[in-house]
């Protein structure tokens, strides 16, 4: 996948990556942000009601393998899972549909983000890494806050840490166009449930929890049996907005049942694949496409920046964590 001819896309890209450096420290063979991570695998299963949303080809087969990463946040790839830093966590999603034929969703534990745009999200990011405690009030993150009520909002949305990513529910926060075999096309987010339930800890409990907790406990459930998730569309209505992550369509719009995922294993030589694995947020597959959201366009171009780095660290600086 080539990068995009936009030079000043590329050049925002470039300014995030490297303010992610600047507050979490570079880490040769890491992503910036969701450093700390684990592959599984499995596979994906339509249903049947998926056919009315898309004619994608991973809705006209029986199943499709794919390929997981949960993730904690932050660009530590040591980070402790009960760190309050490590929560929202990810969930990236690839179908594979032939070979180096793919599409994929990704999902965060967090149903908002803090920014319509790309430039407005890097300096939300300055505006953070420029406050601390022993400056004078207002801070620059607290004016920045004061004057964008979506960041805001979404600074103060909880953000518990789960009993297990097996726990834990997940949010495709843009719009995707969903064309089905008719032609008839619909915008909708993913929404995607866990089947064992949701389950929180508060924060003393989490406090309790050891530094790799999820990732030790995702190890022992997969061993066990089939970690399963249920995957929806959140249908949004003409009147919605569907190019803007952070507004929230209204809770009683359509939910289409799009597939299940069943985890069986581990990735075999996961820390291999997840140095070479690049996610991609548009879904480049016939049946669904990208909307206008301008996050869409920049984020893959900084997960394609980002996974090229990766390649290129030397194996001698990377994977020094075995909890990764």
């Amino acid at each position: 996948m080539p990068l995009p001819s936009d030079e000043k896309l590329i050049q925002l890209g470039n300014d995030l990556i490297k303010q992610f450096d600047t507050i979490f420290g570079v880490h040769p063979g890491f992503r910036p942000a969701h450093a700390k991570g684990v592959l599984l695998t499995g596979a994906f299963t339509p249903s049947a009601e998926a056919k009315s949303l898309t004619r994608a080809p991973h809705i006209a087969r029986a199943s499709t393998p794919v390929t997981v990463r949960f993730s904690d946040a932050t660009g530590i790839p040591v980070i402790p899972d009960n760190d309050p830093n490590a929560n929202p966590h990810g969930l990236a999603i690839r179908f594979h549909l032939a070979d180096r034929v793919h599409t994929d969703i990704i999902s965060h534990s967090t149903d908002s983000f803090p920014t319509r745009t790309g430039q407005e999200f890097l300096e939300f990011l300055r505006a953070a890494a420029a406050s601390s405690q022993s400056k004078a009030s207002p801070s620059p993150i607290e004016i920045f806050l004061g004057t964008h009520p979506a960041a805001l909002a979404f600074v103060q949305t909880p953000k518990p840490s789960p009993a297990s990513f097996a726990k834990e529910a997940f949010f495709g926060v843009t719009a995707m166009r969903f064309i089905n075999q008719d032609g008839v096309a619909r915008y909708g987010r993913y929404r995607i449930s866990p089947a064992a339930g949701i389950q929180h800890l508060d924060d003393a409990a989490a406090k309790g929890k050891d530094a790799n907790y999820l990732f030790d406990e995702l190890t022992e459930r997969v061993a066990a049996g089939p970690i399963r998730f249920d995957i929806h569309v959140q249908v949004a209505d003409k009147s919605d907005i569907v190019d803007d992550a952070t507004i929230h369509w209204p809770r009683e719009r359509q939910l289409i049942h799009f597939g299940a995922i069943a985890l069986t294993a581990k990735a075999s030589g996961d820390a291999e694949q997840q140095k070479h694995i690049i996610f991609d947020p548009i879904p480049r597959v016939d049946g669904i496409e990208p909307s206008d959201d301008p996050l869409l366009e920049l984020r893959a171009a900084i997960y394609l920046m980002s996974g090229r780095r990766r390649r290129e660290a030397p194996e001698s600086q990377t994977r020094t964590s075995t909890a990764v």
